[in-house]
C-alpha cells in the first residue's frame, strides 16, 4: 500500500494537475473566512466547505491520472484492482490533510476569534467530514467510470450542490446547518462525530460501488 501511495503522489506531482484544485481552495478560504470575528463554528464551516469542493476535484484527478493501459500495468503489479483503488483513496485523504491544516489555521491568522480546544476539535471534525465526503464523490466521478469528462463534471457538480444545499441532508448540509446555528463548539462535537461516521460510510459505499462498476466494465 505504501508503494501505491508513493506512486500516486509522484504521478500527481509530476502531472501538476493538483494545482487547479489547490488554488481554488486557497481562493475560497481567502474569500469566505477573511476578517472574521466572533464564534468560530461558522468560519470553520466555510473553510470545510472549501475543502469539500476541492477534495472532490482532487480525488477525481487522482483516480483518473493513469490511462487504461498504465492502470492495467499498475493493477497487475499490485495484484488486484481493489488494492489500487484503496491506494487512490489513501492518497486523496493524505492530500486532504495538508488542506485541512490550512483550513484550521488560516481563519485564526486572518480573523479575530476567541479560540478554545473545543473550537479546534470541531474544526478538525468538520474538515474530516468534508474530506471523506469529497473523496466519496470524486472517486466515481472520474475517468474510472466516465469516458467523457463533461459527464463526470456534471455529475460531480450535481452531487456537490446536493450535499451542500439540500436542507438537512447528511453529512455536509446537516453539519453546516448545526455549525451556523449553534455558537457553542462543545455542544456540536458529538453531532459532528456522527456526521463523520456517515461520511465514512458514504466513502466505503462509494469505493465498493466504484470497484464493482470498474470490474464490470473491464
Amino acid at each position: 500500500m505504501t508503494a501505491l501511495v508513493r506512486y500516486s503522489f509522484a504521478t500527481l506531482l509530476h502531472s501538476q494537475r493538483y494545482l487547479a484544485p489547490v488554488l481554488l481552495f486557497a481562493g475560497l478560504i481567502g474569500i469566505l473566512t477573511v476578517n472574521g470575528s466572533g464564534a468560530l463554528p461558522p468560519s470553520y464551516a466555510a473553510s470545510a466547505g472549501a475543502l469539500f469542493v476541492c477534495q472532490t476535484w482532487l480525488t477525481s484527478v487522482l483516480a483518473g491520472l493513469d490511462d487504461p493501459t498504465q492502470r492495467a500495468v499498475v493493477t497487475t503489479a499490485a495484484g488486484r484492482g481493489a488494492r489500487v483503488l484503496a491506494g487512490t483513496v489513501c492518497t486523496a485523504l493524505l492530500a486532504s490533510g495538508a488542506l485541512a491544516v490550512a483550513g484550521l489555521l488560516f481563519p485564526l491568522w486572518i480573523g479575530s476569534y476567541d479560540v478554545g480546544s473545543a473550537d479546534l476539535l470541531l474544526g478538525a471534525e468538520a474538515q474530516l467530514v468534508c474530506a471523506l465526503a469529497g473523496t466519496a464523490i470524486g472517486l466515481p466521478c472520474s475517468r474510472l467510470l466516465f469516458r467523457r469528462q463533461g459527464y463526470a463534471l456534471a455529475t460531480a457538480l450535481a452531487l456537490v450542490l446536493a450535499l451542500l444545499f439540500v436542507q438537512g441532508l447528511p453529512p455536509v448540509n446537516r453539519l453546516f446547518h448545526l455549525m451556523s446555528q449553534a455558537p457553542d463548539s462543545a455542544a456540536l462535537l458529538a453531532p459532528a462525530a456522527g456526521m463523520a461516521a456517515v461520511a465514512a460510510a458514504l466513502l466505503a459505499t462509494s469505493a465498493r460501488l466504484t470497484q464493482y462498476l470498474v470490474g464490470r466494465r473491464d
